[in-house]
């Protein structure tokens, strides 16, 4: 997936103009970089459009522990939006990088993150692509 598609993907499922949907992707990659190991964020990084890489960039392997509502709130001051309106663009970031990796990298990635912030990788009756 390119850089181009991938942020139309995120516009439509979270109803974000272009210039936000950049927004809440770069808060929402960077929010999970902090929760993933380094290894695993180099290898994630590799899948995406190289737009995106610089996010995902990580210089020690220590992984945070934030459970939902923390990442949720960390994406949320990043991207300087309201608590619905991150939670709505970080899961069509989190429902979008599911499609743009391949199954080897996304079972990795879920491996390292709790239940909670998985779910978001796997929305139940949303919208577009959900």
């Amino acid at each position: 997936m390119n850089c181009a598609d991938f942020l139309e993907a995120v516009g439509k499922r979270a109803g974000m103009p272009a210039a936000e949907a950049a927004n809440v992707i770069r808060a929402t990659l960077t929010t999970l970089t902090e929760r993933i190991s380094g290894g695993e964020a180099h290898d994630l990084a590799m899948q995406l459009p190289e737009e995106f890489r610089g996010y995902l960039r990580k210089e020690v392997d220590f992984a945070e522990q934030l459970d939902l509502v923390e990442f949720l709130s960390e994406v949320q001051a990043r991207a300087g939006m309201d608590d619905q309106r991150a939670a709505e663009g970080a899961r069509a970031v989190l429902t979008t990088l599911r499609e743009a990796v391949s199954a080897e990298e996304l079972e990795d990635l879920e491996s390292e993150l709790p239940k909670d912030i998985r779910q978001l990788l796997h929305p139940v009756g949303r919208g577009f692509g959900a």
